[in-house]
């Protein structure tokens, strides 16, 4: 007999009717590098001759422990088992599996009963019915908040790959004996929750025996212990506030979780009389699976490959009449209760494993069709029926060298198959020229056709090495085609012709509408002084706006600290006098200068009237000041000095002018290079009020008596006289801000400077931020999809202050289509479905941050409402086509969001193609100019569309994926960040990659 040690791992063993495998079982146990185990096997009411069995064993060994027990399920043995045990240290292990030899070498020193506990897990390999090894499946790494998130929706572990401490299983109470199936997954649950550190070891050191028919009895225990599960699973997140939200955030919601062990059960089974409809029943609510496509793809993959014992994905096509009608019903069932276009994702999805998992075998998958092309022997191809998508891969030489994914149109002819060779896979070098004489015919006709070309290259100087090669390179092309037989019914007759039938339905792609023609620029002369340059400046009359509610709240305050009594005053910089006559109504008598002649005869005009008012034309930096003055105003000016010290020589300057006590007054504004802590204005100048104010002080005489300080500037009365306490009044400025204004302004503490962001970073990624509605109202299930105004303009000073600068549609394909680094802090910022809310709420807040945007346009519904979204309440209004034509002179971009809101991948390739097109020309036809961009409603693209929207003439399509755009996304499926309105402010931030960055 074996004799037991103190045992370090306890083995818990439920055997029931196990009398021909549990030898084996405890076989491998005996087997193990280290002896310091104990197996605890208890027979669950066996009614074979397991407990002979197991008896015999247990007399020659004493490490295992043997006992009995009613049937009472597996759970439940497994607590009897873990009541029995002795090791601080389990292990559950069912009686038709077995262990590596190493299984107790590499697990037990990984688990630990510490605080928290830890869990070692290893990877394990699937034993099919007749022996065969099936590949090893690796279990993902469970760090952190993955462990919940995983076990939230699926079992990640295999039951006998886990060793965990014995007093975590007590604490969290074992195992649920109501489960019948499912139980190990829920016990991982409930460990994760407590907080246990889950460590994979990369090892495969677990073996799990599929037996034929296990599974047969099985799939409403497994639907309806997999809700048992998902729900405690919900319980838990909610205990601990987490919350499921969507593919996006890693947690999954408890619907789809049960969606995906139906998938996984249906898939795995593959029981033509079952009834799938009946299974679905039982789930709760059955979930829009959009968002999920890959995911449900992956689970069934993994569980036809399961049931019918395959080790490759590709085996599956020797077996299509097998799975293929239980797996279109499955399909069926998903795509009624999810977004249109869903079950053919999946479809798009599964098609692409199995074909890349040997891209030489051809099948037929629903919609998909996968050819695979020697370019030694290409012949003709037949479309199969219902295929609308092909996936082509060719080879030569037995090497794969190109693939091509897009949309089918017919009969793949060997013209057409050598367009894609050529035009889409660019791989033509491996084709085969084609008999000697009708190509040496084919090439002549084409090199006649571009004998201009030819002579171009005669001419001209210059590169003509590399155009010529690329000539001869187009000529050759067109010549093996021109020789390739083809028909009517061919994949590219048939596009012709859907083509051409479209050209005639639409409207001119572009019009010119009256007054749309650029006005010539007319030629500014060059500026020879300082005076003509200010003359240049006031062409246009009041050029700053001082009419403004902002300007015109400040000359109020300015004039607020004019002190009474006051005989002489002189303005510098006067302007065109609007606030001279402010000022005559506060004083005996007033000097108004200004260095521009144009300026002051505006002034003239204006403060006629005025006879206390005296106007004239003066450099005061480069002329002395008239003096004995008892009050100098000087505002909105000082910055233009090119250094401090002219600045200190204009301020000494007005001092002088000063009699003893006289006052002198200046308003300037807060310039963030000058204070880059605080809020203030981007513009360019060296200094702002805060260097202006001190070299004031510094002047000789000069007194500090009172501030008026507002977020944008402040305004300053110093006295020639003994020095004071300061008096400091802090008050608002003038709203609402023109955009003009505003538009400079950067908000909050210190950020980035665009310029330097410009010049100092580079990037390989584009944030391409999606909104939709800028509103506060609308239905609360729709709350994701509305950020309030105030929200968004904080959202947009946010960006502001950290150096983002915007980009359009067709500059960001620019960017991405060079590779090149992209400089400084791009950011794209998109808004769907054309809202109402953007032109009276979004585009305000937008200028007066500086940025621009692109609105997509669901053309069909102009000036109507959001009806897609009618089930969920009041459908808001959405802008007309005047708004749209204003916002796109004032700079806005737009593209297309389709003519009626329906999901690409609902429609069939002459739809989406017809619908596409004609939703581009509408855009180009009102806006008299080109529209490039299109986002797809819902996101919702698939293998098809790319190509779709290349043949409606789109540059760029944007999807809802959530992702930065980089240069190795498909132009037509880029991603984007949706901003949700249902997340709190501190959530901005960290989207754009600067989590803990101030925002409000």
């Amino acid at each position: 007999m074996v004799t037991a040690v103190t045992p370090t791992i306890s083995f818990l063993i439920p055997a029931y009717n196990a009398d021909d495998t549990l030898a084996e079982c405890i076989a491998s146990l005996q087997t193990q590098t280290r002896s310091n185990w104990q197996a605890v096997v208890i027979d669950d009411g066996s009614t074979d001759h397991t407990w002979e069995v197991l008896q015999d064993i247990a007399k020659a060994d004493s490490r295992i422990l043997a006992a009995r027990q009613e049937n009472a399920g597996a759970a439940a043995a497994r607590n009897h088992a873990a009541r029995l045990a002795a090791a601080p240290l389990l292990c559950m292990l069912d009686a038709d599996d077995w262990l590596d030899p190493s299984f107790v070498e590499s697990m037990q020193p990984e688990a630990a009963d510490a605080s928290p506990a830890v869990i070692a897990y290893c990877a394990y390999r699937r034993v099919a019915p007749d022996g065969r090894l099936m590949r090893i499946e690796q279990p993902p790494i469970l760090t952190g908040n993955v462990a919940k998130q995983e076990f939230s929706s699926f079992c990640a572990l295999a039951i006998h790959a886990v060793v965990f401490p014995r007093s975590l299983f007590e604490l969290v109470g074992g195992m649920d004996e109501s489960l019948q199936t499912c139980e190990d997954w829920d016990l991982w649950l409930r460990m994760a929750f407590s907080g246990a550190e889950f460590r994979r070891i990369d090892k495969c050191l677990a073996f799990y025996r599929m037996k034929s028919g296990s599974l047969s009895g099985h799939p409403n225990k497994m639907v309806r212990d997999a809700i048992h599960v998902t729900s405690r699973a919900q319980a838990l997140q909610m205990q601990q506030g987490l919350a499921a939200e969507g593919p996006e955030t890693g947690w999954i919601t408890p619907a789809v979780s049960q969606l995906r062990m139906l998938a996984w059960v249906v898939s795995t089974k593959l029981d033509p009389d079952l009834d799938i409809a009946a299974l679905a029943a039982l789930l709760p609510e059955m979930p829009d699976a959009a968002g999920y496509e890959n995911l449900l793809a992956g689970v069934i993959l993994h569980g036809l490959q399961t049931g019918l014992s395959m080790d490759r994905a590709d085996g599956l096509i020797d077996v299509l009449d097998r799975w293929l009608p239980t797996f279109l019903l499955l399909i069926q069932l998903i795509e009624s209760h999810s977004l249109p276009g869903t079950g053919r994702k999946i479809i798009d999805s599964i098609s692409w494993h199995i074909s890349a998992a040997n891209p030489l075998r051809s099948f037929t998958l629903g919609n998909v069709q996968v050819v695979s092309v020697a370019l030694e022997t290409i012949s003709r191809i037949p479309k199969a029926e219902p295929a609308d998508t092909l996936i082509m891969h060719a080879f030569s030489n037995g090497q794969q060298v190109g693939s091509f994914v897009g949309p089918f149109w017919g009969d793949l002819s060997i013209r057409a198959q050598i367009r894609l060779i050529m035009h889409e896979m660019r791989v033509e070098e491996q084709l085969r020229k084609p008999p000697a004489l009708s190509y040496i015919s084919s090439w002549t006709t084409e090199a006649l056709k571009g004998y201009r070309a030819f002579g171009g290259l005669i001419l001209k100087s210059g590169r003509r090495r590399g155009r010529l090669k690329k000539l001869l390179v187009r000529i050759g092309r067109n010549a093996i085609l021109a020789t390739a037989p083809s028909d009517e019914q061919d994949n590219d007759s048939r596009l012709s012709g859907i083509l051409g039938s479209l050209e005639h339905r639409l409207s001119p792609q572009f019009q010119e509408p009256s007054g749309s023609r650029p006005k010539e620029k007319k030629e500014t002369p060059a500026i020879q002084s300082e005076e003509a340059y200010w003359d240049h400046i006031f062409e246009r009359p009041d050029p700053w706006n001082y009419v403004s509610v902002y300007e015109q709240a400040k000359y109020a305050q300015t004039l607020s600290l004019v002190p009474g009594g006051i005989e002489k005053a002189l303005e510098l910089a006067c302007a065109e006098g609007i606030f001279t006559r402010k000022l005559a109504q506060k004083v005996a008598r007033v000097t108004a200068t200004d260095i521009s002649q144009r300026a002051i005869d505006r002034a003239v005009e204006r403060c006629r009237d005025e006879s206390n008012i005296e106007l004239r034309v003066l450099d005061f930096v480069k002329n002395d000041l008239p003096p004995e003055q008892d009050l100098i105003v000087c505002s909105e000016v000082l910055y233009y000095m090119k250094d401090e010290e002219m600045l200190s020589t204009a301020c000494r300057k007005m001092a002088a002018a000063l009699k003893p006590n006289g006052y002198l007054i200046t308003a300037h504004a807060h310039i963030r290079r000058d204070e880059p802590g605080r809020t203030g204005f981007d513009w360019g100048n060296p200094f702002g009020v805060g260097t202006i104010r001190r070299v004031f002080a510094e002047q000789a005489g000069l007194t500090l008596e009172e501030t008026i300080e507002t977020d944008l500037y402040a305004i300053h009365r110093f006295r020639k006289g003994p020095a004071t306490d300061p008096l400091l009044r802090i008050e608002s400025h003038g709203t609402p801000l023109e955009a003009d204004v505003a538009k400079h302004v950067i908000w909050g503490p210190a950020g980035v400077d665009r310029e330097v962001a410009w010049t100092t970073e580079v990037t390989n990624s584009v944030p391409v931020l999606m909104y939709h509605g800028i509103t506060e109202e609308g239905p609360d299930v729709l709350r994701r999809y509305r950020t309030s105004p105030e929200i968004f303009r904080k959202q947009m000073q946010f960006l502001r202050r950290n150096g983002y600068y915007t980009v359009t549609a067709q500059t960001l394909a620019s960017l991405l289509r060079s590779g090149k680094p992209i400089q400084g802090r791009p950011v794209m910022l998109t808004f769907d479905d054309a809202y109402l809310d953007f032109i009276t709420d979004a585009f305000p807040i937008l200028a007066e941050n500086d940025f621009s945007a692109e609105v997509f346009v669901v053309t069909g519904k102009v000036g109507g409402r959001s009806d897609w979204d009618s089930a969920y309440g009041e459908p808001a209004p959405l802008m007309s086509w005047p708004d749209i034509q204003e916002l796109h002179k004032r700079g806005i971009s737009f593209g297309s969001h389709l003519a009626s809101h329906t999901a690409a991948s609902a429609m069939d390739n002459q739809t989406l193609l017809a619908e596409a097109a004609l939703s581009r020309s509408a855009l180009e036809s009102r806006l008299g100019a080109s529209v490039d961009s299109i986002a797809l409603p819902y996101g919702a693209t698939d293998f098809r569309v790319p190509g779709i929207l290349a043949l409606a003439g789109y540059g760029i399509g944007f999807t809802t994926r959530s992702d930065m755009a980089t240069f190795s996304d498909n132009l037509f499926a880029l991603p984007r960040l949706e901003v949700r309105g249902d997340r709190p402010l501190e959530a901005f931030p960290e989207l754009m990659g600067l989590a803990g960055a101030f925002i409000g």
